[in-house]
């Protein structure tokens, strides 16, 4: 999916390197306090890169909350559930990557909702108007227009409605 994964824990090192091995996480660090979490995402931030933060407990809430993605596990301390964007209820970290599809997914509706909106106003609005009037005549009928704004409308809620049935 292009995400660099890191793996940051309060254990030790022996543990965080046999999870990192057995998961497939390339960079990891052990042994790290709450605050140390937090500089980390400050760091990769400062780097230019958006940092998703994932976690459970009451030690990832300061970095969950300066992360400009977190994701608490639906099991987890109630302060990482009041300070993350998201909460993953079944605590399944396997639902990570179909939840970032599901955001993708999701802002890219968004953008093509807001460009056939613009276009819609750009062209509908000035037409229904009577722009086009002094030049060729045409003069769109109040009805029509209504049923072009209606139209609109419903295309906007059906492609939005794709996410639905999207795996």
């Amino acid at each position: 999916m292009g995400v660099e994964v890191y793996l940051l824990t309060g254990d030790s090192r022996p543990a965080a390197a046999a999870v990192a091995a057995e998961v497939g996480i390339e960079h990891f660090r052990a042994g790290v306090l709450p605050a140390d979490k937090e500089a980390f995402v400050m760091e990769l931030q400062q780097q230019g890169k958006v940092v998703a933060m994932v976690g459970d407990g009451i030690n990832d809430s300061q970095a969950l909350a300066r992360a400009d993605v977190s994701i608490a596990m639906g099991k987890g301390a109630d302060i990482a559930m009041e300070v993350a964007k998201m909460t993953l209820i079944s605590s399944d970290l396997s639902k990570i990557p179909a939840a970032i599809r599901l955001s993708r997914r999701t802002v890219a509706t968004i953008r093509q909702n807001l460009f056939w909106a613009f276009i819609y106003n750009i062209i509908g609005i000035p037409v229904a108007a009577g722009v086009l009037f002094p030049f060729n005549g045409f003069l769109l009928s109040p009805v029509i227009a209504g049923a072009a704004m209606a139209l609109s409308s419903v295309s906007v809620v059906s492609n939005s409605l794709r996410l639905k049935w999207s795996r």
